[in-house]
């Protein structure tokens, strides 16, 4: 679906899982440290947008899906998770709820394959699941609070607050370098697009493209579906159990993965932040491989590549969780092997920080089995 913003002056189109919209507007840098300081909307029109109605509605998402739902309040936002069997994600969806319906925003390439597996886990319950993304646009904003009664539907990015019932295997959240980070989806009429961002241009905001947005995001180690996950990934490698997953809630498919890591492995790999050497004027495409200096031995994936403003090339890669946290790596280009040197975002022990200690021996001389190692 394309965007009619592309064909603002300058409008250069993204690529990959944000084609639709545009890259940017002719000044990248320039719509990233508006959008850093509070002052620029960026199109997000290219999201998938589901919605879930009917009296079940809550609760029965609450029985299928990784997060607590059965009480959320209205205009409260989370995000949760649809996982395999096994425990690895197969969709992702920031939720609200404006008291007659679900929202659930997601990727594009996903929210027709997210309402067709809702749909037929629907069974007796009073639910009715909807693909509404040709109707519905988002726009993303700097703005750190949820939508109000009366204004559009609005989700709140948690990230990375740890949510109740959520854990942590990175840094406190005071600590976390998205500690303070303001973004949010606003949810409007397809057709009034256009009139949304000229109200907000009004103000004195300009529009920035994906360039500027996804900077950010980098900066901010969130995780996004279509760029760290792969067929894999289960959450505690991207440390997505702060936001995504409620430990102490009722079975739900993929939650005995997430309990046995959580109380007695671990994940076999862990999200890292890249400082790319950007001498050599050259960055890694996402879906590069990660090695250690001085070695052939490919130790992980480039996810997201990005250039920010202050901080210059960046990028998210995922990395086998036995990588020694203090040696530097080199990713492979097209113009050549990039330095990288990795800054921990899911910590090199695999440890969440409320992993429950070893049990005391119940039997005088019963030795204990070894620990799982994801």
């Amino acid at each position: 679906m394309t965007s009619p913003l592309l064909s603002r002056p300058g409008a250069v189109r993204a690529a990959g899982p944000d084609d639709g919209v545009a890259w940017h507007y002719g000044d990248p840098v320039a719509e990233a440290r508006a959008l850093a300081r509070g002052g620029a909307v960026v199109d997000q029109s290219h999201l998938g947008v589901v919605t879930v109605t009917g009296p079940d509605r809550l609760s029965w998402l609450h029985s299928i899906t990784s997060q607590a739902l059965d009480s959320l309040a209205p205009r409260t936002s989370t995000e949760l998770l649809v996982l395999s069997v096994n425990g690895h994600v197969e969709h992702a969806a920031g939720v609200v709820d404006d008291g007659e319906a679900t929202w659930l925003v997601t990727e594009a390439a996903h929210a027709a394959p997210l309402a067709a597996w809702l749909d037929s886990m629907r069974f007796m319950m009073r639910v009715e699941v909807a693909d509404v993304t040709d109707r519905w646009a988002a726009l993303g904003e700097p703005v750190d609070a949820e939508g109000a009664e009366g204004e559009p539907v609005t989700w709140r990015d948690p990230w990375p607050r740890t949510l109740a019932g959520g854990t942590r295997y990175g840094p406190a959240d005071e600590d976390h370098p998205a500690q303070g980070r303001a973004w949010r989806l606003v949810l409007v009429p397809r057709e009034g697009l256009l009139d949304a961002v000229r109200e907000r241009e009004a103000t004195g905001w300009i529009l920035a493209g994906t360039w500027a947005a996804e900077s950010l995001r980098v900066e901010a180690w969130r995780p996004r579906l279509a760029r760290e996950v792969d067929h894999r990934s289960i959450p505690h490698e991207l440390d997505w159990l702060r936001t995504a997953v409620h430990l102490n809630k009722g079975c739900y498919r993929g939650q005995e993965t997430i309990a046995r890591v959580h109380n007695l492995g671990r994940p076999p790999r862990r999200l890292v932040m890249l400082h790319l050497d950007g001498s050599g004027h050259v960055l890694p495409e996402a879906g590069a491989e990660v090695r250690v200096q001085g070695e052939e031995r490919v130790v992980g994936t480039v996810t997201s590549v990005a250039r920010h403003h202050e901080l210059g090339p960046i990028a998210l890669a995922v990395v086998k969780r036995s990588v020694p946290a203090d040696v530097d790596l080199v990713v492979p280009s097209e113009g050549g092997p990039v330095a990288a040197a990795q800054e921990l975002v899911v910590n090199a022990e695999g440890v969440s920080v409320d992993r429950p200690g070893p049990r005391p021996e119940t039997t005088p001389g019963l030795k204990r089995g070894p620990m799982l190692s994801g």
